[in-house]
């Protein structure tokens, strides 16, 4: 007998739902090259059919690749469900560059994917092949709804289609399992299933009160503080700058790279890898918006920092497991290595609040009362600016790994944008390089590649002062 089935989203899950409009689209993505010629066929072609056999194969651990979204009737909460009419071939797709193709026209076709919404009513996820780059190389770019996955765990079901090995991974190789999609719950089982969900919650609590009261006033005292320094920085509105105005549905994406050895020579100044991004990137933006007009000097400008909160159990689960923190980025420090210290004792006083704490607790609380919850916590810190943009670093593997046998050079990651926020960066380490992915708003930052040139100009700098520092020369 086939049993019907559905999985609640979470609220933060659902969040990402609910903030999605025309103008702001909520999904994750990368850009990743490989070396084509393992995959070369007879006509100098890439061999898609291969890649999509091994990514058929693969969907069986990835069963959230092929669910879709429903509504509860009454409460609207969205679940998942299997789609029954799930069609890998709408999914993974198949283009070419123009010929001769270059790094500026893969730019602006990824560009155009990532400024297109995934469709609400299949499985939200997208994955384009791309011919015709030089050097040998073709590209995959992923689109994945933020509903559905974060980076993190992006980086968990991606691997389970690589391997470390150019030897392609035996199971790749073997026809995929049957896939039986089970029936979707009636409207009656859906409504049901919600309220014995939000029902079942404030009794727990309760349960848990009864049996340690002290411990229970305990985190309720720490969730409080928590909650307050969450919601203090929506109270105290970052500066308004040109990167933070009303945004169109139209994105430009550009990158650039970073050895992770100047990264760490940077370190010898102080601080983690993270603080070195964010020196770097700071200096950056401050060259960025000089350019443009504005006086950094006194300058509040904010990031938020995406935290990843998996476990060694929840580290290949779909869903995001993340907290944020907001840290003060110091543009209108010129010295790079007095940026470096301030950026470090920004981070380590972020750190040791109860922000990120705070966020979990306002999601759980969302789960166990309103999910709408979260969302106005969303809408109101996009209209009150306590933040500028978004930062988010993802660690990948440090050795290389391959798709059947085609290795991958590199792999340069996408954040959405949110409302007025028409500027964000993320960063993946992979196999000692450092890939930075800038996603800009078109018309509102038509000088996107200023950034990455002022970037790349700046880590160079803090480099230079880091040998001086320690009496080498810099690379």
């Amino acid at each position: 007998m086939t049993y019907a089935y559905c999985e609640r989203l979470s609220a933060l899950d659902n969040s990402f739902l609910d903030l999605e409009d025309a103008s702001t689209h909520m999904h994750i993505g990368a850009v990743a090259l490989f070396e084509a010629a393992p995959l070369r066929t007879a006509d100098g072609g890439v061999d898609v059919e291969r890649i999509r056999a091994a990514v058929a194969t693969g969907l069986h651990r990835m069963p959230r690749y092929r669910q879709r979204i429903e509504r509860v009737p009454i409460f609207g909460h969205p679940v998942w469900v299997d789609d029954a009419r799930f069609n890998l071939s709408y999914h993974l797709r198949h283009t070419h560059l123009p010929r001769p193709g270059d790094a500026r026209q893969l730019k602006r076709l990824v560009g155009r994917l990532f400024s297109q919404q995934l469709d609400r009513g299949k499985p939200l996820w997208e994955m384009w092949v791309v011919e015709g780059l030089p050097e040998e190389r073709f590209a995959l770019v992923t689109k994945v709804h933020h509903c559905l996955i974060d980076g993190v765990g992006s980086v968990e079901l991606t691997g389970l289609i690589m391997r470390p090995s150019a030897e392609p991974d035996p199971r790749l190789l073997e026809p995929p399992p049957p896939w039986l999609p089970r029936p979707v719950p009636s409207c009656a089982s859906l409504v049901a299933g919600e309220m014995l969900h939000r029902g079942r919650m404030p009794l727990g609590a309760l349960g848990r009160a009864a049996r340690d009261p002290g411990g229970v006033l305990a985190a309720a005292r720490d969730t409080a503080v928590g909650l307050f320094e969450a919601v203090a920085p929506a109270l105290r509105p970052a500066s308004a700058t040109p990167l933070n105005t009303a945004i169109g549905p139209h994105r430009r994406f550009d990158w650039t790279e970073t050895s992770l050895d100047d990264v760490r020579r940077i370190r010898r100044l102080g601080g983690t890898v993270n603080d070195a991004v964010l020196a770097i990137l700071s200096g950056g933006l401050r060259h960025f918006l000089h350019r443009r007009g504005v006086d950094v000097q006194g300058l509040e400008f904010r990031a938020m920092l995406p935290v990843n909160v998996r476990t060694a159990l929840t580290r290949r689960q779909a869903g995001n497991q993340v907290a944020m923190l907001v840290v003060r980025l110091p543009l209108d420090e010129a010295d790079p290595r007095r940026r470096l210290e301030r950026v470090v004792r920004e981070t380590g006083d972020a750190k040791r609040s109860r922000q990120a704490t705070g966020m979990r607790a306002l999601e759980e609380l969302s789960d166990v009362t309103f999910t709408t919850l979260l969302v106005l916590f969303g809408r109101m810190t996009a209209a009150a600016r306590p933040f500028n943009m978004v930062v988010t670093n993802v660690p990948g593997p440090p050795f290389p790994v391959h798709l059947l046998g085609a290795r991958m050079t590199a792999c340069y990651p996408l954040v959405p944008l949110f409302r007025n926020m028409a500027l964000n960066v993320a960063l993946f380490s992979y196999a000692g390089r450092l890939f930075w992915g800038f996603n800009a708003d078109w018309d509102a930052v038509p000088d996107l590649h200023d950034l990455v040139e002022a970037v790349e100009r700046e880590c160079a700098r803090l480099c230079d002062a880091a040998g001086a520092a320690s009496g080498t020369p810099a690379a």
